[in-house]
């Protein structure tokens, strides 16, 4: 979340930042907030005048008493006191909680690099990688060459869970696993990062931590008891979380940190699009990178990230394009985003595979990750980010529709012939 004392003193910033984040209707939770910190530090000289009248009186009192004289008027009028405190903090206490609600839901702060703009059509293709294939044959869909091939399930998987779910079979589970294999393995042994293998279940503190409460609520799963429990949608919940109300040595900084979880996301107001396929899924396995940098280093270590994601791309000979994403279609919780996007022959159309972002200070300051850089010195909220390295439901369809042949068959990348024990086409 962001600074209040930074949203005190750059009121219109915020104000146009929320009209280019295209989040107008986070004007009035704006207006709400500004009220209640006036209203909140209007308070603060009365209650220190009454806590100051206060002690005064105790002390006043204790004198009295040691000299036998009768303190009962004062003892009164300290009670009174004591009352009007009473109220005062019960009423400051209230506008506290409001700011704290109010502020996880302001987003972040863009960068001046940001391109602005409301919508996606303002997104800047920063580069490219390969050529999309020429087919001398009709190229099929992933969902055809899928089941022809007897290597995913959508209706049986369905049948067991409900609509947009997704069983891969043979040797689909065996190309899945190849990729989360080939993923790690590129993220620990070259990219050094530490791999963690976190729970799939996150509470509401590290939800809210990350950023993805109380905002995106609607679409998660949530279970049904006393622990207020999520599914996560990304492990970027338990990894951003994974140092929270912690302080660093300015030594180990960054942290890199990787882990391959199943992501659950309900989707919500997404039906009725690319709802065939893997496109859109409920339930979809991912490989996601993150890190904790200095405040001066994150950008510099955005950069590094993206380039970490596109090597995957590369070993895979996907084709694929880099966007630098505009105001409008960013996430609320970052300062700057780049999407990887593959191709997708039957779509025709360029698919996002991965977001790498810097977040800045916005989830440190709702998980409290502080780091010190030296003995003496204040402490600074650390800078995240986080970065997809990559999702596995689109890459999957990005290897079966650029990787297929006339004769249905499906060639295998060559990167993954270690992962797939030597089985370079699945036919």
């Amino acid at each position: 979340m962001l600074d209040l004392k930074f949203i005190r003193e750059n009121v219109n910033k915020v104000r146009e930042m929320l009209r280019n984040r295209n989040a107008e209707d986070s004007l009035g939770i704006l207006d709400e907030l500004l009220e209640c910190d006036e209203k909140r530090r209007s308070l603060i000289p009365e209650l220190e005048t009454l806590r100051h009248k206060r002690n005064e009186s105790s002390k006043k009192i204790a004198l009295l008493k040691k000299e036998g004289k009768n303190v009962s008027v004062l003892i009164d009028e300290q009670e009174g006191l004591r009352e009007k405190i009473y109220k005062i903090e019960e009423v400051i206490k209230i506008q506290d909680e409001r700011i704290e609600e109010l502020l996880l839901n302001i987003p972040n702060m863009p960068h001046p690099s940001v391109p602005l703009f409301p919508n996606p059509e303002g997104n800047i293709v920063v580069r490219s990688y390969g050529e999309p294939p020429k087919f001398d044959f009709e190229p099929a869909p992933h969902w055809e060459i899928g089941e022809t091939l007897g290597i995913v399930e959508f209706e049986r998987a369905s049948k067991l869970s409900a609509s947009n779910f997704v069983m891969f079979k043979g040797l689909g589970a065996r190309l899945e696993r190849a990729l989360i294999n080939f993923m790690l393995d590129l993220h620990t042994q070259k990219h050094g990062y530490t791999e963690i293998s976190p729970p799939f279940l996150a509470n509401r503190t590290a939800m809210t931590g990350s950023g993805h409460l109380p905002k995106f609520e609607n679409d998660m799963y949530q279970c049904s008891d006393k622990n207020d429990l999520f599914l996560i949608p990304t492990a970027e919940v338990p990894l951003a979380n994974y140092h929270s109300n912690e302080i660093l040595n300015d030594d180990v900084l960054p942290l890199k940190y990787t882990a391959y979880t199943p992501c659950f996301r309900r989707e919500a107001g997404a039906y009725g699009r690319d709802t065939r396929g893997l496109v859109r899924i409920h339930q979809f396995d991912k490989v996601e990178m993150f890190r904790f940098t200095r405040p001066e280093d994150s950008y510099d270590e955005l950069e590094s990230m993206i380039k970490e994601a596109e090597e995957v791309l590369q070993l895979l000979e996907i084709p694929y394009r880099v966007s630098l994403l505009c105001t409008g279609d960013m996430s609320s919780a970052s300062a700057k985003t780049y999407d990887l996007e593959v191709w997708m022959p039957v779509l025709k159309r360029f698919q996002e595979v991965s977001s790498c972002s810097n977040c800045e200070d916005y989830q440190t300051r709702r998980s409290n990750t502080r780091f010190r850089r030296e003995s003496g010195k204040p402490l600074e909220f650390v800078h995240t980010l986080n970065g997809s390295g990559v999702a596995l439901p689109r890459t999957m369809i990005a290897i079966l529709e650029n990787f297929q042949n006339k004769d249905g068959s499906v060639s295998i990348p060559k990167v993954l012939y270690p992962y797939m024990n030597g089985i370079e086409k699945i036919v």
